[in-house]
C-alpha cells in the first residue's frame, strides 16, 4: 500500500507586495501636478498699481466681483461664466443673509472704463452690503 505523502509544511508569507502601491501613488502624483495649475487660474485682469496695505489673512474666501478688460463681470474667478448684473445682486444678497461679516471685493481690470466697476460697485451696495473693497496690486519696486 502507498503511503499518503506528507505534505511540506509551507510557511506563511509575511511580507506585502508595496510595488502596485507606489504605483497607483506615482500616478496620483502626476494628475495632481497636472490638474492644480488649471484649478488655481481665474479671469485674466491687469490690475492697476496702488500702495495700499493688504488686508488680513481671512480663513473664509471673499465674494470677489471681476470686471475684464471688455466690461465682462464675472463671479469669485469663474472664468467659463459671465455673470449679469441681476445675477450678482441676487448671489451677493443670498451670501450676505447667510454671512454678514464676509468681505466683499472688485477686482477691475485697469484698462475698463471706470463707470464698469462703479456699476459692479453699485450692484453690491443695491444687495445690502456695506462695505466693498477694491482689489490692486502692489507697486513694483
Amino acid at each position: 500500500m502507498n503511503k499518503p505523502r506528507q505534505s511540506r509544511k509551507k510557511r506563511l508569507m509575511g511580507e506585502i507586495n508595496v510595488v502596485p502601491y507606489i504605483d497607483v501613488m506615482l500616478v496620483l502624483l502626476i494628475i495632481f501636478m497636472v490638474t492644480a495649475p488649471l484649478l488655481s487660474q481665474g479671469v485674466k485682469v491687469e490690475l492697476p498699481e496702488a500702495a495700499a496695505e493688504p488686508l488680513k489673512e481671512e480663513a473664509q474666501q471673499p465674494f470677489v466681483v471681476t470686471v475684464d478688460a471688455d466690461g465682462n463681470y464675472y463671479l469669485n474667478d469663474n472664468q467659463q461664466q459671465v455673470a449679469a448684473p441681476a445675477e450678482i445682486e441676487q448671489k451677493a444678497a443670498a451670501v450676505l443673509r447667510r454671512n454678514p461679516e464676509l468681505p466683499f471685493l472688485v477686482r477691475g481690470d485697469g484698462a475698463v472704463a471706470y463707470a464698469h466697476v462703479m456699476r459692479a460697485m453699485v450692484l453690491l451696495q443695491a444687495a445690502g452690503v456695506k462695505s466693498v473693497g477694491l482689489v490692486s496690486k502692489s507697486p513694483q519696486p
